[in-house]
């Protein structure tokens, strides 16, 4: 009986140890470091001693076991999990704001009107492509307000060109005051649906 206990303990038991505080510690490593890219001083360090810690816990109970195969496994499938969770988290936290690039050659009017009128800051420029003249329209907005300004993009120029990238630092009172525009300006026909 002792002996199926110390089996149970060493093959089933610590490798669902290790397997689960590997999925943690990548998880946080991975937010970690987009909190570091973000800028975010305190809650980086922060993570990443627990990150840390954890990693530490996992590791030592395999070196205690070095015989162990199902403990290895079970390390290297919380790395791939930990990953695809980390990714996952970050993906539905959407921290940040992201700056949209669009190059158009279709006229854009309609496209900048309806993104101000939802209080986004748009700024255009008439440059010169390939083919002749174009626009150039750049939009900053919060990474889980991305969806919505693409889905304009893709409505009223669905041939554009468009890239969207990550930005480290964004100044926060121009981006806020826009915010609170599109805020109000959402809220008002809300009301309006509504009937009051």
């Amino acid at each position: 009986m002792e002996h199926l206990n110390t089996e149970i303990v060493n093959y089933l038991l610590l490798p669902l140890f290790i397997f689960l505080a590997r999925i943690f510690d990548v998880s946080l490593g991975t937010l970690r470091i987009i909190f570091v890219t973000k800028g975010m001083r305190i809650i980086a360090p922060l993570v990443g001693f627990f990150e840390v810690l954890i990693w530490l816990l996992a590791i030592s109970r395999i070196m205690q076991d070095l015989d162990n195969w199902v403990s290895y496994i079970a390390y290297a499938g919380g790395f791939a999990t930990g990953n695809f969770v980390g990714m996952y988290l970050e993906e539905r936290l959407a921290i940040g704001h992201e700056m949209i690039r669009v190059i158009t050659r279709k006229d854009a009017t309609s496209l900048i009107e309806k993104l101000r009128d939802m209080g986004y800051g748009v700024t255009s420029v008439k440059a010169e492509g390939i083919e002749g003249e174009v626009a150039i329209i750049y939009i900053i907005a919060r990474r889980r307000m991305i969806g919505e300004v693409l889905d304009k993009i893709n409505y009223f120029n669905p041939r554009a060109l468009y890239t969207v990238e990550s930005i480290k630092y964004v100044n926060k009172e121009i981006f806020h005051k826009s915010e609170e525009e599109r805020q109000k300006s959402w809220l008002a026909g809300r009301l309006i649906r509504k009937g009051m």
